[in-house]
């Protein structure tokens, strides 16, 4: 790594020497969509009910070769794998009482009616923020930002209000069709 790529996504020019140069030598791969995301959380009881009820995610098994406290929920295309935070495993990236700060990690889910997300956030009582950036433009994004009970940023946006440019690269990119999703169990299976 080590090389700087100028542009691409900062508002700055985009560079097309360096875009290039930054692809050369990587071979197509073979990836799809995004899977799972993984959190430490302190009580995996009360990540599942908030991931449940605040965002709609269902809880799923886990292979019974995973003999430690977690769960695993799945909806949307991406799975949320949640593992019981002990005094060895510490979440470095997250603070619970903090403000409300966009630049902080999160995850980004798309959503199609803000308006009844945001009024599920008001029922459930969730501190969140809302802002609108990119009116300017022509193509406004609204979003949602707040934690979850360990104090992970989650982030909801209505993104395909934002036309994706590639910066260079274009026959790189890799959008997923009818296997991205894993299979589903339709047997009764509780």
């Amino acid at each position: 790594m080590g090389e700087e790529c100028k542009g691409g996504g900062h508002g700055g020019v985009v560079d097309p020497a360096a875009i290039e140069k930054l692809y050369e030598g990587v071979p197509p791969m073979p990836l799809m969509a995004l899977n799972h995301i993984s959190r430490l959380c302190k009580s995996v009881d009360a990540s599942v009910r908030f991931y449940v009820k605040a965002l709609g995610f269902v809880l799923i098994h886990r292979p019974p070769a995973l003999d430690f406290s977690g769960a695993w929920l799945f909806n949307y295309g991406v799975g949320i794998h949640l593992v019981h935070r002990d005094d060895a495993r510490r979440a470095a990236d997250v603070n619970p009482a903090g403000e409300l700060d966009p630049m902080d990690n999160h995850i980004s889910f798309q959503c199609e009616d803000m308006g009844a997300m945001e009024k599920r956030l008001k029922e459930m009582g969730i501190r969140y923020m809302k802002r609108t950036i990119n009116e300017e433009e022509g193509s406004p994004i609204d979003q949602l930002f707040f934690k979850d009970p360990d104090g992970f940023m989650i982030e909801i946006c209505n993104c395909e209000n934002l036309e994706l440019v590639p910066a260079g690269a274009l026959g790189r990119l890799r959008l997923p069709r009818d296997r991205h999703n894993p299979p589903l169990r339709m047997d009764g299976a509780e």
